[in-house]
């Protein structure tokens, strides 16, 4: 392990039912395709026996397993960048520890590598997903691609491979709150995506409710693009014309009809329009200002309790 040339980073959070299962179809999986490696668990803050299970797992593997344990769970996201930051692998790949992504298709994206392409994403050939979470995928992909101009077919798949120059960009931008598979896109000079299997969980539950869902992707937006503020502001102008357009049609009004009390209610209509308006600005103000807060906090993305790790002579 001291000089492999694979590095697979696995999240882990509270899935103790399916790490002996990928335990199983990982590791020979990975011998397979014939090339040094490592595998890189990062445990997330788990609640359940997962730390323990990966401890095992490096006890029984030590010359090809890494572990990094979080102190909390700092979601999967942070759990990726500390896995790139301590991966040493030139070429990397993430996967769900869920079993979703098959682990024997990881050779389709290191083949894609082969022909010259330094980041590969992934598009599941048949989604067992419910019926609302792939409308809802189809529908924030759509709306992503035409804000920031970020083509991903599927951005909702965590099998994918980045370059050890992609890694090392992503590492450096030392972002609180960003979308990796998207950050990665703007690095690569040659993206390209290939299809793989998709199954249904092997065990547990999703770790992305719909809440989680729709965060995400308000992040991925605000993140890459200033298109909401825009889009804002364009309201906001628009609004203001029409609003002193029917200012001075209410004063030519009340000059040539007289004073009425007939529109009180249509003018409340309009009062609580704009002013939801409003306050929905304020909220998307709100967001950015609040990233730009997060980032000059300076504050550890997050935090570790310890690496288990096989140290090399002399180290």
């Amino acid at each position: 392990m001291s000089d492999p040339q694979l590095s697979v980073i696995i999240p882990v959070y509270n899935e103790q039912e399916t790490l002996s299962v990928l335990f199983a179809r990982l590791y020979p999986a990975l011998d397979a395709l014939g090339v040094p490696y490592e595998v890189l668990f990062v445990n997330d803050g788990s609640r359940d026996r997962s730390a323990a299970l990966l401890k095992d797992q490096f006890l029984a593997r030590p010359d090809v397993t890494r572990v990094i344990l979080f102190n909390a769970n700092h979601g999967q996201h942070m759990a990726i960048m500390a896995g790139f930051e301590y991966c040493r692998g030139e070429r990397v790949v993430t996967l769900d520890a869920d079993l979703q992504n098959p682990p024997e298709e990881i050779g389709k994206l290191l083949a894609a590598m082969d022909q010259g392409h330094d980041y590969v994403g992934s598009i599941r050939q048949t989604r067992e997903d419910s019926l609302w979470r792939h409308a809802a995928s189809r529908l924030m992909n759509r709306l992503r691609e035409r804000i920031t101009h970020i083509k991903m077919t599927d951005q909702g798949c965590m099998l994918r491979a980045y370059s050890r120059s992609i890694v090392k960009a992503l590492v450096a931008t030392h972002e609180v709150s960003t979308y990796i598979p998207a950050l990665a896109y703007t690095f690569a000079t040659s993206p390209t995506e290939v299809t793989v299997a998709h199954a249904e969980r092997a065990a547990g539950k999703s770790k992305y409710p719909l809440y989680k869902l729709i965060r995400l992707n308000f992040d991925l937006v605000t993140g890459f693009s200033l298109a909401p503020l825009q889009l804002f502001s364009l309201v906001g102008i628009t609004l203001s014309l029409a609003s002193a357009a029917f200012v001075v049609y209410l004063a030519i009004r009340r000059l040539v009809v007289g004073p009425e009390a007939e529109g009180l209610f249509t003018l409340f209509g309009i009062n609580f329009l704009l002013m939801g308006i409003l306050l929905f600005g304020i909220g998307l103000l709100g967001e950015y200002i609040g990233r730009i807060y997060q980032q000059v906090r300076q504050r550890p993305r997050f935090t570790i309790q310890a690496i288990l790790e096989q140290r090399k002579e002399g180290e």
